[in-house]
């Protein structure tokens, strides 16, 4: 039995350089560390582990645009190739895409692995390049559709909904990547939230999280069919790390406490939201946020 996982630790990411390197780079006499490229901290990574923990397979996804990414460093156990685990872990990478809102995935197969990548929908783009002087590299590509889970309509409804009313919202091209009622995830567009250091503005950090947790509640009221002005009473963020890469937020129903049982009555309903930030795995801010859902009164009501 194999299962596709995140690295745990860690001792758990050395193993997974290690076998990357072993693969696909000790072969052709390249030193320790070559394996590596600077998009490492960017990126989601990827193991395929045995019954024993024992890592048996590695590959990467990182976000080259907002809506684009690479798969890069697929590599399996020399004796367990044939069995399946690269079908495996491309899956688990394209699952990865779907819900952080990428359409386009593109590759660079070695010229012997061009077959398997076409078989799981990738096409040949012809000559790419060649590495250590005998390695050749073919480009591929393949569209990728939207979360089975996603509710799409919704998502649209609200992202016109924060472009038409709420200017900064457009300008950052904010989007709905994925919401399924558990999980919500929102990206940005990078270029323009960026500073002189090339990293993303605390403000923009600040603007995503917020949005990606009043839009949890505003999804929650149009469930439940209530008519409410929702606004953050109070909020905080932490900064983990600078944000060098594409950003995204997310959400999930374990991050949130509050109902809107008091709409009932009349009275406003509290949520208070915790939202990541985060650059593929790794998260680079923290946000607490306390939303309020205003019961609006009719007009006799006083």
């Amino acid at each position: 039995m194999y299962t596709c996982r995140a690295p745990k630790n860690k001792a758990e990411l050395a193993h997974y350089y290690q076998l990357r390197w072993q693969v696909l780079r000790a072969p052709w006499q390249q030193p320790l560390g070559s394996e590596k490229d600077d998009l490492e901290a960017q990126s989601y990574h990827r193991v395929i582990v045995d019954d024993m923990d024992n890592i048996v397979g590695v590959g990467r996804i990182h976000k080259s645009s907002q809506y684009h990414a690479q798969i890069r460093y697929m590599a399996i156990s020399d004796d367990l190739r044939g069995q399946g685990l690269g079908k495996l872990l491309v899956s688990q990478l394209e699952q990865i895409a779907a819900v952080a809102g990428i359409k386009t995935i593109e590759l660079n197969a070695r010229s012997n692995a061009v077959g398997f990548y076409q078989q799981l929908g990738y096409a040949n783009g012809g000559y790419s390049h060649t590495l250590y002087g005998d390695v050749e590299h073919v480009k591929m590509t393949k569209s990728i559709s939207h979360a089975n889970e996603h509710l799409i309509h919704n998502a649209v409804d609200l992202q016109q909904l924060w472009h038409e009313t709420i200017p900064l919202s457009k300008a950052m091209n904010i989007n709905i990547c994925y919401f399924d009622e558990q999980k919500l995830l929102t990206s940005c567009e990078p270029s323009f939230n960026k500073n002189l250091h090339n990293t993303m503005f605390a403000g923009s950090i600040y603007t995503l999280a917020t949005l990606t947790g009043w839009a949890w509640v505003y999804f929650l009221l149009q469930k439940q069919t209530y008519h409410a002005d929702i606004v953050l009473a109070e909020g905080s963020i932490r900064y983990v790390a600078p944000l060098e890469g594409i950003a995204h937020a997310q959400t999930t129903l374990n991050l949130i406490t509050g109902n809107t049982e008091p709409l009932i009555a009349g009275k406003n309903a509290r949520f208070n939201i915790d939202v990541e930030v985060c650059c593929g795995d790794k998260v680079a801010a923290l946000f607490s946020g306390s939303y309020v859902a205003i019961a609006k009164r009719n007009e006799q009501g006083g």
